[in-house]
């Protein structure tokens, strides 16, 4: 057996996009370049309202004449009812796939058992794989050791890369923040989708102020949602949690201000460090956990 590990994602839902407009439906709507998604070729992107923040984050892989989408299971719902209300009189046939269920696969190669659609991750390389399975494939069909969606999201966590409504709040954050620019979520040389003119004044202006990154803590850290403080100001929230590892949606600028100060950060009483990403282009500022 690999030395895979293969995560069933029950938080995570698969739909179907097909019909003969739906790449230039999709071209029009979403962050990225659909014309990327071909053949195991997926692509991660985000649908965002027309002020440029982020109101759905999916995956996309190619699927015969159409698409497979991975989206928030909490979201399906509403995702393919904002997709009816752009489609207006596109061919395009919107639904969710109740044969398939999303996975990831992380810490070598898996197999490819039948039905199954196996692709590398596109947001970073060291986040392995993710699968659209179909439903009742064990880990044991992927060559891999079983583990828990748990699992999956503290290697997440350890890299550094968010994820939407663990680590943000659908409809409160823009994709440079969400780090979408950092994890090739958002391709700038495409035509216009929805709340293109947002996102590209962000790139080019370079006005992103907060920035989602990861945390460590000198104790077991809080639930998501705890505010951070730099000596006693709220500067960020608390997001994904694993131990003491996390992620957090900081205010840089304002953390900057509180080190010059000789402030410390905390969470929820914790003391908590920041780091900075490994593939990340943009500066954190370097903090100490208060002896």
């Amino acid at each position: 057996m690999s030395h895979c590990h293969a995560s069933l994602l029950p938080s995570r839902a698969v739909l179907a996009i097909g019909g003969a407009d739906a790449r230039k439906f999709l071209q029009g709507l979403i962050t990225n370049d659909i014309g990327k998604v071909q053949g195991a070729h997926a692509v991660h992107a985000g649908l965002l309202s027309p002020q440029g923040k982020i109101l759905f984050d999916l995956f996309i892989v190619a699927d015969g004449n159409g698409f497979l989408v991975d989206v928030a299971q909490e979201q399906a719902e509403e995702f393919a009812k904002r997709l009816s209300f752009y489609r207006l009189r596109a061919a395009v046939e919107i639904g969710e796939d109740p044969s398939r269920e999303a996975a990831a696969i992380w810490g070598g190669t898996p197999a490819q058992p039948a039905g199954a659609i196996v692709y590398a991750d596109p947001r970073l390389s060291a986040l392995g794989y993710r699968a659209f399975l179909t439903k009742g494939t064990s880990p044991a069909e992927l060559g891999c050791e079983p583990a828990t969606e748990q699992d999956y999201h503290a290697f997440r966590i350890k890299h550094g890369v968010p994820e939407g409504g663990r680590d943000y709040a659908f409809g409160d954050v823009f994709p440079h923040e969400a780090l979408f620019d950092q994890l090739n979520g958002v391709d700038f040389n495409k035509g216009c989708f929805v709340g293109q003119e947002v996102v590209s004044r962000m790139e080019h202006r370079g006005t992103t102020r907060k920035r989602i990154v990861p945390v460590e803590g000198g104790a077991p850290l809080p639930a998501a949602g705890t505010s951070i403080d730099a000596a006693g100001v709220p500067i960020g929230t608390l997001g994904s949690v694993s131990g003491s590892s996390g992620l957090a949606l900081i205010r840089l600028d304002r953390v900057e201000d509180a080190l010059a100060r000789g402030g410390t950060l905390a969470a929820g009483g914790v003391g908590i460090v920041l780091r900075r990403p490994a593939f990340a282009s943009f500066t954190v500022p370097v903090t100490e956990v208060p002896a």
